[in-house]
């Protein structure tokens, strides 16, 4: 009996320890009706299972040469930890979306999503770290967002 509530116990701390994760679907799929008019989908996920953990996020823009900020809402979907988020931001500009989940003050994770010239998904990533076998996710400041934003409408505005 001892030996089944030791494993157990393992197997409970191997399952809260671990980090948790974030990704971005996209396209959606159409066919879901709770999906409907989703320009992405949000999955949140503590290991590999889904989770239901509060999503917030903003769009982070410049338009002709002005800085903006647009919070994002997200809806439920018909699967547990997936969240909806309809484009809220206008097309003209350059745009980064910050989607963050989180289980308190350092244990959240961030997905940068940046938007082309064609306000298509451009690029993905999660920033993280390697901490033995775990990879955990690391914060994004708003400093970093603005300065690739710059950046990048420096890029478009040049040519490039």
């Amino acid at each position: 009996m001892f030996a089944s509530i030791h494993a157990l116990a393992l197997a409970l701390v191997a399952i809260v320890a671990g980090p948790p994760w974030i990704s971005i679907e996209y396209p959606v799929n159409p066919l879901d009706q709770s999906m409907r008019g989703a320009f992405l989908l949000v999955h949140v996920f503590h290991h590999a299972t889904p989770i239901i953990y509060p999503v917030e996020g903003t769009a982070e823009g410049i338009v002709n040469g002005e800085r903006r900020t647009i919070k994002l809402e997200f809806t439920n979907t018909s699967r547990t930890g997936v969240y909806g988020l309809r484009r809220m931001w206008p097309t003209e500009g350059v745009w980064t979306l910050v989607i963050r989940m989180s289980r308190g003050p350092e244990d959240g994770a961030t997905a940068v999503v940046e938007l082309g010239s064609d306000g298509e998904i451009a690029s993905v990533r999660v920033p993280n770290r390697q901490e033995g076998r775990w990879t955990i996710p690391t914060d994004v400041s708003l400093a970093d967002i603005d300065k690739a934003l710059r950046a990048r409408a420096g890029a478009l505005a040049r040519g490039n």
